[in-house]
């Protein structure tokens, strides 16, 4: 039986409630260019995707607005939407109860907030590598950041669990070949479903027995 090693969180949905942060965050960015607040459509694919990507997708119907977007974008400082962010409950008492033997790490498709966030909630106390957006060529869905993980700790994706809550994050564990575990999304296709991380830990004693 393959022993497990690494625990791949995604970020948003799964460590933090983010919607409402990411919300005030990119109509933010659509005020200043007097434009209305996202649809819901525009809300899940912003929770879902990079900064880059999502402006360009909040902007698609406003080409020629895109570029100072983008500017402004990479300008606003993310630190003062964080109060609005939300840990999931239970992150910390997992993480001490597994570490060690277990390694633990983020991919997440956030690149310039991805800083304040670290430092506000501690995060390099928790995990032994966070991978974002800029450390990668192409963030997810492509699996270059979790591979890039696994080939950080020597680890074969089989002796990995990613625990992610979107189509997204579905989508990279199919294709590095990681079991998925779906957090809070009984729609995905995946090895586990858990509704909290107090119903994951026994799922990891199991696989570490």
């Amino acid at each position: 039986m393959t022993m497990l090693k690494l625990l791949i969180f995604d970020c948003d949905g799964v460590l933090f409630d983010s919607r409402e942060a990411n919300r005030a965050y990119y109509n933010r960015i659509r005020e200043e260019f007097s434009l209305p607040p996202l649809d819901e459509d525009e809300l899940q694919y912003v929770h879902m995707h990079a900064a880059e990507d999502s402006v360009r997708y909040i902007f698609r119907d406003h080409p020629h607005l895109l570029k100072e977007a983008l500017s402004f974008q990479k300008r606003l400082d993310y630190a003062g939407f964080l109060p609005l962010l939300t840990p999931e409950p239970g992150l910390k008492e997992l993480i001490e109860e597994v570490r060690p033997p277990l390694k633990t790490a983020i991919s997440t498709n956030r690149s310039t907030t991805m800083p304040a966030l670290r430092e506000i909630f501690r995060l390099d106390e928790l995990f032994d590598l966070i991978v974002c957006a800029l450390d990668v060529e192409r963030p997810k869905p492509h699996p270059e950041g979790v591979r890039k993980i696994l080939a950080h700790f020597r680890t074969r994706p089989e002796e990995a669990l990613y625990i992610g809550d979107t189509q997204v994050d579905e989508a990279v564990a199919r294709a590095a070949g990681i079991p998925l575990v779906a957090y809070k999304n009984r729609d995905l296709s995946a090895a586990y479903h858990v509704s909290s991380f107090a119903e994951l830990l026994p799922i990891i004693r199991g696989l570490l027995a």
